[in-house]
């Protein structure tokens, strides 16, 4: 709402070191988030640290504590060596943005390929002589994927019929008995 350097300097007069972790708590409403960042970056070097460190802490997003860092690095009321240190900060959030972001897309990865193996196997459970192939513990992790898709949990709530269900399932999957006659 027409926050500029002018801004950054009134807060600077209003705030003061001991705000920074309210700020920081307000900092996750996206309605509040660009005047937060004005409010943080008016506390120039005392606040680079935490808000470095609530970016580590996912509890700011690296984003946002990059556009902290920038308003440090361009705000004339901090010194020459806190807009250094902001722009330095600034660009070892940009590092730990890239390390997370390659984090959770290997980790997408891991769990996409999972899915693939486990679904793999959940049609090999189709076919007897393939689905003596299966271990123990790829025939529990079918079952057990079969009951999450199902919205069904073992130690859940559920009705008799669904026990039932859920008994038989086991029964069939994990241990490899013969599923109920087929009526004619």
């Amino acid at each position: 709402m027409g926050y500029d350097n002018r801004s950054v300097s009134e807060l600077s007069r209003k705030l003061n070191a001991a705000d920074i972790p309210t700020l920081i708590s307000l900092a996750a409403n996206h309605d509040l988030s660009v005047g937060v960042q004005f409010a943080l970056a008016s506390q120039c070097e005392a606040a680079i640290l935490p808000v470095r460190e609530a970016a580590v802490q996912h509890k700011v997003d690296f984003l946002d504590a990059s556009d902290v860092m920038n308003l440090v690095s361009d705000f004339a009321g901090c010194t020459p060596q806190a807009q250094l240190k902001a722009l330095e900060t600034r660009a070892e959030l940009g590092k730990l943005r890239e390390e997370e972001y390659a984090r959770i897309e290997q980790e997408s990865k891991r769990k996409a390929e999972e899915d693939v193996r486990i679904q793999r196997n959940g049609l090999k459970m189709l076919d007897p002589e393939q689905a003596k192939t299966l271990t123990h513990e790829e025939r529990v992790e079918v079952y057990k994927r079969s009951l999450t898709a199902m919205g069904l949990s073992e130690d859940g709530p559920m009705t008799p019929e669904q026990k039932e269900l859920v008994q038989q399932m086991y029964r069939t999957m994990v241990l490899g008995e013969p599923g109920p006659a087929k009526p004619q």
